[in-house]
Protein backbone atom coordinates (compact mmCIF):
# COMPACT_ATOMS: atom_id res chain seq x y z
CA UNK A 1 0.00 0.00 0.00
CA UNK A 2 1.00 3.44 -1.00
CA UNK A 3 0.83 6.44 1.76
CA UNK A 4 -1.16 9.50 0.65
CA UNK A 5 0.77 12.17 -0.50
CA UNK A 6 0.45 15.48 0.32
CA UNK A 7 0.14 18.85 -2.02
CA UNK A 8 0.44 22.82 0.44
CA UNK A 9 -2.88 23.92 -0.33
CA UNK A 10 -2.71 27.73 1.63
CA UNK A 11 -1.45 28.87 4.79
CA UNK A 12 -5.19 30.15 6.54
CA UNK A 13 -5.12 33.16 9.22
CA UNK A 14 -8.27 33.52 11.38
CA UNK A 15 -9.19 36.09 13.71
CA UNK A 16 -11.20 34.88 16.76
CA UNK A 17 -13.75 36.24 19.12
CA UNK A 18 -13.90 35.65 23.00
CA UNK A 19 -14.07 31.82 23.90
CA UNK A 20 -18.05 31.68 25.05
CA UNK A 21 -18.88 28.84 27.20
CA UNK A 22 -22.31 27.57 27.69
CA UNK A 23 -21.75 25.41 30.68
CA UNK A 24 -20.92 21.93 31.14
CA UNK A 25 -23.16 18.87 29.38
CA UNK A 26 -22.75 15.24 29.25
CA UNK A 27 -20.15 15.38 26.94
CA UNK A 28 -17.87 18.42 28.96
CA UNK A 29 -17.97 21.83 28.75
CA UNK A 30 -19.50 23.37 25.54
CA UNK A 31 -18.05 26.61 24.21
CA UNK A 32 -18.41 28.80 20.57
CA UNK A 33 -16.00 31.09 19.54
CA UNK A 34 -16.58 33.30 16.96
CA UNK A 35 -14.48 33.64 13.90
CA UNK A 36 -14.82 37.09 13.08
CA UNK A 37 -12.37 37.09 9.38
CA UNK A 38 -8.90 36.59 8.30
CA UNK A 39 -6.95 36.24 5.41
CA UNK A 40 -5.38 32.74 3.54
CA UNK A 41 -3.18 31.99 1.00
CA UNK A 42 -1.48 29.56 -1.31
CA UNK A 43 0.02 28.56 -4.77
CA UNK A 44 -3.55 28.03 -6.24
CA UNK A 45 -5.48 31.07 -4.69
CA UNK A 46 -5.78 33.58 -1.58
CA UNK A 47 -8.50 35.90 0.02
CA UNK A 48 -9.89 36.26 2.67
CA UNK A 49 -11.70 34.54 5.75
CA UNK A 50 -15.46 35.35 6.22
CA UNK A 51 -17.71 35.05 9.77
CA UNK A 52 -18.11 31.53 11.25
CA UNK A 53 -17.84 29.79 14.21
CA UNK A 54 -15.98 27.08 16.17
CA UNK A 55 -18.36 24.95 18.29
CA UNK A 56 -16.02 22.88 21.14
CA UNK A 57 -16.49 20.44 23.37
CA UNK A 58 -13.96 20.31 26.57
CA UNK A 59 -13.65 16.88 27.32
CA UNK A 60 -13.04 15.36 30.77
CA UNK A 61 -9.42 14.14 29.76
CA UNK A 62 -8.59 17.72 28.82
CA UNK A 63 -8.97 17.46 25.11
CA UNK A 64 -10.75 19.81 22.93
CA UNK A 65 -12.83 18.55 19.98
CA UNK A 66 -13.22 21.40 17.33
CA UNK A 67 -15.92 21.78 15.04
CA UNK A 68 -15.47 25.09 12.75
CA UNK A 69 -17.65 26.01 10.28
CA UNK A 70 -17.05 29.03 8.35
CA UNK A 71 -16.70 30.55 4.45
CA UNK A 72 -13.93 31.96 2.70
CA UNK A 73 -14.23 34.49 -0.41
CA UNK A 74 -10.92 33.52 -2.97
CA UNK A 75 -9.89 36.79 -4.81
CA UNK A 76 -11.74 36.03 -7.88
CA UNK A 77 -14.93 36.22 -6.17
CA UNK A 78 -15.73 32.37 -5.38
CA UNK A 79 -17.08 31.65 -2.02
CA UNK A 80 -16.26 28.71 -0.36
CA UNK A 81 -17.82 26.82 3.24
CA UNK A 82 -14.89 25.11 5.03
CA UNK A 83 -15.69 22.78 7.82
CA UNK A 84 -12.84 22.01 9.76
CA UNK A 85 -12.91 19.12 12.65
CA UNK A 86 -10.21 18.39 14.61
CA UNK A 87 -8.79 17.80 18.10
CA UNK A 88 -6.25 19.95 20.53
CA UNK A 89 -4.60 18.83 23.69
CA UNK A 90 -1.25 19.06 25.43
CA UNK A 91 0.04 19.41 28.91
CA UNK A 92 -2.51 20.58 31.03
CA UNK A 93 -0.06 24.15 31.94
CA UNK A 94 0.35 24.68 28.12
CA UNK A 95 -3.25 24.21 27.69
CA UNK A 96 -3.51 26.73 30.90
CA UNK A 97 -0.92 29.05 29.42
CA UNK A 98 -3.12 29.18 25.85
CA UNK A 99 -6.31 29.89 27.37
CA UNK A 100 -4.77 33.16 29.27
CA UNK A 101 -3.81 33.48 25.75
CA UNK A 102 -0.42 33.58 26.23
CA UNK A 103 2.08 32.65 22.89
CA UNK A 104 2.71 29.18 23.29
CA UNK A 105 4.91 27.33 20.63
CA UNK A 106 2.97 24.93 18.40
CA UNK A 107 5.38 21.96 19.02
CA UNK A 108 4.80 22.03 22.88
CA UNK A 109 0.56 20.70 22.03
CA UNK A 110 -1.42 19.08 20.20
CA UNK A 111 -3.55 20.70 17.53
CA UNK A 112 -5.07 19.32 13.92
CA UNK A 113 -7.81 18.92 11.70
CA UNK A 114 -9.88 17.60 8.39
CA UNK A 115 -11.12 19.92 6.27
CA UNK A 116 -13.40 19.55 3.65
CA UNK A 117 -15.23 22.26 1.06
CA UNK A 118 -18.18 22.77 -1.07
CA UNK A 119 -18.38 25.54 -3.74
CA UNK A 120 -19.89 26.29 -7.01
CA UNK A 121 -17.07 28.45 -8.23
CA UNK A 122 -16.29 26.92 -11.06
CA UNK A 123 -11.99 27.79 -10.80
CA UNK A 124 -12.60 26.70 -7.52
CA UNK A 125 -14.34 23.46 -8.28
CA UNK A 126 -11.46 20.99 -7.51
CA UNK A 127 -11.90 21.87 -3.25
CA UNK A 128 -15.28 20.35 -3.66
CA UNK A 129 -13.42 16.51 -4.18
CA UNK A 130 -10.73 18.17 -1.67
CA UNK A 131 -9.87 16.50 1.71
CA UNK A 132 -7.26 18.62 3.58
CA UNK A 133 -5.14 18.07 6.46
CA UNK A 134 -4.10 21.08 8.74
CA UNK A 135 -1.56 21.67 11.39
CA UNK A 136 -3.02 24.51 13.47
CA UNK A 137 -1.49 27.20 16.41
CA UNK A 138 -4.09 28.92 18.27
CA UNK A 139 -1.98 32.88 19.25
CA UNK A 140 -4.72 35.00 21.40
CA UNK A 141 -7.06 36.59 19.18
CA UNK A 142 -5.97 34.01 16.01
CA UNK A 143 -5.92 30.67 14.90
CA UNK A 144 -2.98 30.23 11.61
CA UNK A 145 -3.34 26.64 10.22
CA UNK A 146 -0.83 25.21 7.72
CA UNK A 147 -3.07 23.13 5.45
CA UNK A 148 -2.28 20.04 2.68
CA UNK A 149 -4.26 18.56 0.34
CA UNK A 150 -4.69 14.77 0.22
CA UNK A 151 -3.61 13.03 -2.97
Amino acid sequence: MNPPQLEFLFTLTAEVGEIVTMGAAPLGERRVVQITGGRFEGPQMRGEVMAGADWQIVRDDGAIDLDARYAIREERGGIVQVVSQGMRHGPPEVLARLARGETVPASEYFFRTIMRFETGASELAFLNKTIAVATAERKARQVVLQTWRLL
